[in-house]
């Protein structure tokens, strides 16, 4: 169990990225969504002890991470937003010496380790060429190689699957859905599929505080009866925006369908639609928006 308690962030030109945090978070997949700027970075950085929060609590199991940030780092794998490598060197080299700074020493060993590594995020046939010709899709897997090394408890993926196309996107999820479900997994992103594909605990963080918290499913349950949709010309949106609680917008054929939310029904030919995370999502990140 990873336990977060009031945790606070400023940075020194006085911007409160986290705003009293609090997280219990337990084996297996958890999503961290926000939209860009949340403070999601910050969060993923101050777990990683990357950097040291201002103030608030940090605890892994009976481990006091704040307190001995270098014990963390023995169960730690880490996956930042920007994965930066040494491009002329293999994959096989990189992911070796990654391995001997992981502390994993004899040599027979860490041949083993890093063949196994390629093999499973599907990069053995690629183990000689240079990082600098791998795709977007390629460096991420090698970022969920290196960060599986030393086989750890506590893995922190930040944004990883933006910017990539859709079949890498799948490749990678599927990577992290086999991770052992004895680990914290800490996927941060602000693309809502993400989660709904892969996790059974979420919450949502906007402006450096944590908005909602729960299991997907539950969470989506209590949209039901209050989503509603309807199909307007694009001209009309700000009146909408001005009668309704609107939460999204997207265009479809040369229109605009918008969704609103409403406890009852707001007739003017409005229909009802089950409520998805999407939805969810917009909804709770309003709120601290418009506080702004």
């Amino acid at each position: 169990m990873l336990r977060i308690t009031d945790l606070v962030h400023v940075y020194g030109n006085g911007v409160r990225a986290l705003d009293g945090v609090s997280l219990d978070i337990p084996p297996g997949m958890f999503g961290l969504l926000g939209p860009n700027g949340a403070g999601k970075s910050s969060l993923m950085r101050c777990i990683a002890t990357l950097q040291t929060p201002t103030s608030g609590q940090i605890r892994f199991g009976d481990l006091d991470v704040l307190g001995q940030p270098e014990k963390l780092r023995e169960s730690l794998g880490y996956l930042p937003q920007d994965f930066g490598v040494y491009p002329r060197i293999s994959a096989y080299a990189m992911l070796d010496h990654l391995a001997v700074l992981k502390g994993i020493s004899k040599a027979g060993e860490r041949n083993d380790v890093v063949c196994t590594l390629l093999q499973q995020v599907n990069l053995w046939g690629v183990r000689n060429k240079a990082l600098a010709g791998f795709s977007g899709g390629m460096r991420q897997r090698f970022g969920i190689a290196q960060a599986l090394l030393g086989n750890p408890k506590l893995i922190i993926v930040d944004e990883p699957t933006a910017g990539l196309d859709p079949e890498e996107r799948n490749r990678f999820l599927n990577l992290l859905a086999g991770i052992g479900e004895d680990v914290v997994v800490i996927l941060s992103t602000h693309i809502v599929e993400d989660v709904a594909d892969l996790c059974p605990r979420m919450a949502i963080l906007a402006g450096g505080r944590i908005q909602l918290e729960g299991a997907p499913l539950d969470l989506i349950t209590s949209l039901k009866g209050r989503i509603w949709k309807k199909t307007i010309e694009r001209g009309e949106l700000e009146a909408y925006k001005a009668k309704y609680t609107l939460i999204s917008q997207r265009l479809f054929a040369g229109k605009t369908v918008v969704h609103i939310v409403a406890d009852s029904d707001p007739g003017d030919g409005f229909e009802a639609v089950s409520g998805s995370l999407e939805d969810l999502y917009f909804m709770t990140i309003q709120t601290p928006a418009k506080a702004a």
